[in-house]
């Protein structure tokens, strides 16, 4: 698959690249992608969410009343929790939501986010960006110069650059990663993918 380099500037060059077919060109398998992206979400998960439970509850030990002659339900404790105060029954405790999944299907779920992002043209390809200090000033007139104000802009970086990263970290609809952490989800979730050039050949050797 071939692809028109776009300059910094947002302007067409003369310069194209090819996709590999294998990563860019696939058919999507989407059971693949519900399960990596179910991960990835399932990862973020703090999961340290805690109700106290009757035995946690402070309270009098003491019976409330007698077990029988009263007319009504017997009870034995205030720290019931089908009482005002009580305890929580069957409250949610701390735990850890994370789950395996085996690295060849979450390379397929890359690869048929790419080519989702490809067949609909939403995939770019641009020279590497160069930035001489970190300014976010400097970063917004780049996206307005690629007309990308309005979308939601995933950049893929071939290694760690940290004036474009810094320049970026303000910008609430943008998001900038280097070619070997992305993810299914950050990909799906972008209205545009762009990536610069020297991030190609870094994802097709991960993922191929």
């Amino acid at each position: 698959m071939e692809v028109k380099v776009i300059s910094t500037k947002g302007k067409a060059t003369s310069k194209s690249v090819n996709l590999s077919d294998n990563v860019f060109g696939i058919e999507p398998n989407d059971h693949a992608i519900y399960l990596d992206v179910k991960q990835h979400l399932a990862n973020r998960r703090q999961g340290t969410h805690k109700a106290k439970e009757r035995a946690e509850i402070s309270g009098s030990t003491k019976k409330i009343k007698k077990q029988k002659g009263t007319g009504g339900a017997r009870a034995g404790s205030i720290k019931s929790g089908t009482r005002v105060g009580g305890g929580r029954i069957f409250g949610p405790r701390p735990r850890n939501y994370h789950f395996k999944l085996n690295i060849k299907l979450k390379r397929l779920a890359r690869k048929s986010a790419f080519s989702y992002k490809a067949k609909s043209e939403d995939l770019w390809v641009i020279e590497d960006p160069k930035f001489d200090a970190i300014k976010t000033k400097d970063f917004k007139a780049f996206i307005a110069d690629m007309k990308l104000e309005n979308e939601k802009v995933l950049m893929i970086l071939g290694e760690q650059n940290d004036n474009v990263y810094l320049s970026s970290r303000n910008l609430k609809k943008v998001k900038v990663v280097t070619a070997d952490s992305v993810n299914t989800f950050d990909v799906l979730n972008a209205g545009k993918v762009v990536m610069a050039q020297s991030s190609i050949e870094v994802i097709e050797k991960i993922l191929n």
